[in-house]
């Protein structure tokens, strides 16, 4: 089968075409024909020798944890899927996924159902960004009624984040640039603030949940617009700030096949889109790389395979 191989840390450029035998599915996993990968920020910090990479040990690594496709053969014991079943996952993370191949292998719970009516390729941008917007509003204890500020609104994680807020009941405040503020509102926050304009923690207060997929500076900020009681949740890691009367947690996303369901059915009920920016074929997911590096993309990046 062909991947693609990050031979050792660096650019976009030492992601290079290999052919790599067709893995064969251990008890309890599944052997999944891969047709769409997600890409996720965690995708090029690793291939660049930050993110997860010192879990991967020595090269050569395929990257990729989101993938979409169709079971073609199951591991002894399995017994949640059957062969020719439409999945989506986001195998191993955060130890070598393999979604930017042609097949990959992981435990049949990692996997779920990819609903009717969810192309291959909405379906892959799903799994690691909407399980760690799923996973951070669980551990904050999310509630009907409660204010939520979501920073990167309209990024990859943030656009879900959103949508999944709003779905519990929650009141949304997102952050964004100003030509972004629209495509924000119709994942239906009830608010959008232009954090270029002036500091977001001039423009909001009394918020009981923050969801922060940004990181430095804007983590430590994010405390004064918190309620005593409140919740900052920071995904990219970094100093956690901690302050009197408020919960801080660093959040990092666990694979969890019952949690993909609940995202699954939110989809059938029309409560959650997958809005994808852009897609490219395996072998120019370099490309890829470069544009989620500008930390501008409205939405999910995918590769095609």
């Amino acid at each position: 089968m062909q991947v693609m191989e990050v031979a050792h840390p660096g650019g976009p450029e030492v992601l290079q075409l290999v052919r790599r035998p067709v893995p064969e599915p251990a008890p309890t996993e599944v052997l999944v024909r891969v047709r769409a990968a997600g890409l996720n920020p965690v995708d090029w910090k690793t291939r660049a020798g930050g993110g997860v990479s010192g879990l991967l040990g020595a090269g050569p690594w395929v990257l990729g944890w989101d993938v979409a496709g169709e079971v073609v053969a199951l591991g002894g014991g399995v017994t949640r899927f059957a062969v020719g079943d439409r999945v989506f996952g986001m195998p191993r993370f955060p130890h070598e996924g393999g979604g930017y191949g042609e097949y990959v292998t992981a435990p049949s719970r990692q996997f779920a159902r990819i609903p009717d009516g969810l192309d291959d390729i909405a379906a892959a941008g799903l799994p690691l960004a909407g399980l760690t917007a799923l996973q951070g509003f669980d551990a904050s204890g999310l509630e009907k009624g409660q204010r939520v500020l979501v920073h990167a609104a309209a990024g990859g994680v943030g656009h879900l984040a959103v949508q999944l807020a709003k779905a519990a009941g929650a009141y949304v405040i997102g952050t964004a640039s100003a030509g972004k503020h629209e495509f924000v509102r119709g994942l239906g926050a009830d608010e959008v603030i232009d954090y270029r304009e002036r500091p977001f923690e001039e423009q909001v207060r009394d918020v009981d949940v923050v969801f922060d997929a940004v990181g430095g500076d804007v983590t430590q900020r994010s405390l004064a617009v918190l309620r005593e009681g409140g919740v900052l949740v920071t995904i990219p890691g970094g100093e956690l700030p901690t302050a009197p009367g408020i919960r801080s947690f660093w959040l990092l996303v666990e694979p969890d096949g019952a949690g993909m369901e609940r995202l699954a059915a939110l989809v059938t009920e029309g409560a959650l889109r997958v809005v994808v920016a852009d897609t490219a074929p395996l072998a120019k997911v370099a490309q890829l790389h470069e544009v989620g590096e500008q930390g501008r993309t409205v939405g999910k990046l995918v590769v095609t395979v």
